[in-house]
């Protein structure tokens, strides 16, 4: 996970927003980011799609006191906490935004156009009810700078004895370029305004973690080839991808949850 994800970046610039760190329109441009357009639909007193900046100030008016992050995978209802058409619908997008204080949830359905090189993307967040109820599996940011450390390691033995290219000297020069590019990016910041250093920090680690998961399954090279060994390769990573959702789920909701 080497970029951040639409929902991070709506909750992050939505809490920015609601701390009054950043104006609608800015929080507004930061979200959409490279897309083309964000609009918003189900909004609770809207007949249809709205845009983002109103989107958000009826999100405040309706209650909304921060938003928070929901990365599900099949298994593994990250930071969701029902009713069950809603999770559908957040695990087939592998990713939501949960307002706290209003009991509503974002989805993000994302359509592409033209032709590569000069994709438009637009993005319709899908807003319905969600309960109020505390979110499945969210550590604290201690908790998850804690997993990712040991998920580091544990993630380069146990791929390095299948022996798999990018446990090694290729997935630290990959993890070097990262850290170079990212220190060359200078001012970009990785979360919005209000967030705390540890946060930032945390989510690095998250993606450097990530970086070398994606390495390890795109490598054809070294002795895991064969279906079983990809499947043991596979099943290597599995709870490594999972700590790395967590310990994003846990950077970009820090500033609700106080942990």
């Amino acid at each position: 996970m080497l970029t951040e994800p639409r929902s991070g970046m709506l909750a992050a610039w939505g809490n920015a927003l609601l701390a009054g760190f950043v104006s609608p329109d800015d929080a507004a441009v930061a979200i959409v980011g490279d897309d083309a357009v964000h609009r918003v639909t189900g909004l609770p007193g809207e007949s249809g799609p709205v845009g983002l900046t109103l989107a958000l100030g009826r999100l405040r008016a309706l209650g909304a006191t921060g938003f928070r992050v929901a990365l599900p995978a099949p298994g593994h209802p990250l930071g969701l906490s029902g009713p069950p058409e809603f999770n559908a619908r957040a695990l087939e997008a592998e990713e939501a935004v949960i307002c706290t204080g209003a009991a509503l949830g974002l989805v993000p359905e994302v359509t592409e156009a033209g032709p590569a090189g000069d994709v438009h993307v637009e993005v319709v967040w899908v807003c319905s009810p969600v309960r109020d109820a505390p979110p499945a599996d969210v550590p604290s940011l201690g908790e998850a700078e804690r997993e990712l450390a040991e998920a580091l390691r544990e993630a380069t033995e146990v791929l390095a004895k299948l022996d798999v290219a990018g446990s090694g000297p290729v997935a630290a020069a990959a993890i070097d370029a990262y850290r170079a590019r990212s220190e060359a990016a200078g001012a970009r910041e990785v979360l919005a305004p209000g967030y705390p250093a540890r946060a930032v920090r945390v989510l690095e680690m998250a993606r450097r973690v990530g970086l070398v998961v994606g390495l390890a399954r795109g490598s054809g090279h070294g002795g895991a080839v064969s279906a079983s060994e990809m499947w043991a390769r596979g099943e290597a990573l599995r709870p490594v991808e999972r700590v790395v959702r967590r310990a994003v789920v846990a950077a970009y909701g820090v500033v609700v949850e106080g942990v």
